[in-house]
């Protein structure tokens, strides 16, 4: 299947009041989630967390802070059990499923990752149309979209890409990618009166502002540049993305009519990890910050990575753009996303703030 199909059902021609309106945000520890989850507040929809254990409940709360009201709750629900799934999913409208495996390092085998990537999406799937959610939205990756090809600038990728699962790709995207493409061939199996409507997003990495020290691999870029745990920059990059702006972006494709049945990439620009390391150094240096700015080459990187098993993650990337297309987000969503100096700057600074750095 190249391309999801659209849904058979009409989407509702308008919206519930969000007072009377409960969200399913699955993951709810998770960087994304919660975000999202204050975006979905701050909007005055009902939110029902899910987390692997409620002893973290009282850990997320002071994260959400005030926001976290009688309008939120937690249930405990995991990505490779059934158990919970139904009694998570009752009751609500929408289900914003971000619960995903994303490593610190590259695991001792893909299926680490695969297994409870896929089978914790079709889980949350089957609850979801046995309890007649009206729309889930899934968190997928760029990492579903252009890995696989060239990746040497002479093509923008979009939302009818997918990618090709070639030997030298990582257990992650694998993971992002078998996950989603399994979500679309679930829905197609249903008979109609069965069906329900299904948005995927596709982030790319994600900056932005950290809400505690506990945050995603995703901001190790900037943590090891502000740290120089790293001794310059290879020729690593990426298509970034401000959290803020994943969150807002889910939020539209839980509520836009004309969402249901598509991919959302939601990034901006490449951007080269000497970028990125230019712009922490022009904002914290002044401030006593010694961030590593200049180049250095591939095998260096490969030195780092024999102790760095972070650094692993970044190898396949050396020498590789990730030039994607934000314009069907832009034109249905209303999407607006931040410049990266922004994104950048905002998540340096709640690093310093939460005692990361």
């Amino acid at each position: 299947m190249s391309q999801p199909s659209q849904p058979s059902q009409p989407s509702q021609p308008s919206q519930p009041d969000p007072a009377a309106t409960t969200v399913l945000v699955t993951g709810a520890s998770g960087f994304i989630a919660q975000h999202t989850i204050l975006a979905l507040l701050a909007a005055g929809y009902r939110v029902r967390g899910t987390v692997r254990s409620l002893k973290r409940g009282d850990e997320i709360r002071r994260v959400l802070g005030d926001a976290a009201t009688d309008r939120f709750t937690l249930v405990e629900a995991e990505l490779t059990s059934d158990a919970g799934w139904r009694e998570a999913c009752r009751g609500c409208r929408y289900v914003l499923h971000m619960a995903s495996p994303l490593p610190s390092r590259p695991p001792k085998h893909a299926d680490e990752l695969i297994v409870p990537a896929r089978d914790g999406a079709l889980r949350v799937l089957r609850a979801a149309v046995a309890e007649r959610v009206a729309r889930v939205v899934m968190t997928s990756s760029v990492a579903a979209v252009l890995y696989g090809h060239a990746r040497d600038g002479s093509r923008t990728y979009d939302e009818a890409d997918w990618s090709k699962l070639t030997p030298d790709v990582g257990a992650y995207e694998q993971s992002k990618t078998i996950a989603e493409r399994a979500a679309w061939a679930y829905l197609d199996t249903l008979a109609p009166e069965e069906r329900i409507e299904l948005v995927t997003v596709n982030p790319g990495l994600v900056l932005g502002p950290v809400l505690s020290a506990d945050f995603s691999t995703s901001g190790e870029v900037v943590r090891k540049l502000m740290k120089r745990e790293l001794p310059g920059c290879p020729d690593v990059g990426f298509a970034v993305v401000d959290v803020r702006d994943v969150a807002t972006a889910h939020v539209a494709a839980m509520t836009a009519p004309e969402a249901a049945g598509q991919r959302f990439i939601a990034a901006v620009e490449h951007a080269s990890m000497r970028d990125i390391a230019t712009i922490l150094a022009t904002h914290f240096g002044p401030r006593g910050y010694k961030i590593p700015t200049r180049r250095v080459p591939a095998w260096l990187l490969r030195l780092v990575a024999v102790w760095d098993k972070t650094a692993r993650l970044a190898i396949q990337e050396f020498g590789k753009r990730q030039d994607l297309s934000n314009a069907r987000a832009r034109t249905v969503l209303g999407w607006q996303p931040r410049s990266l100096e922004a994104m950048v700057v905002d998540m340096g600074e709640s690093m310093i703030a939460h005692g990361v750095v």
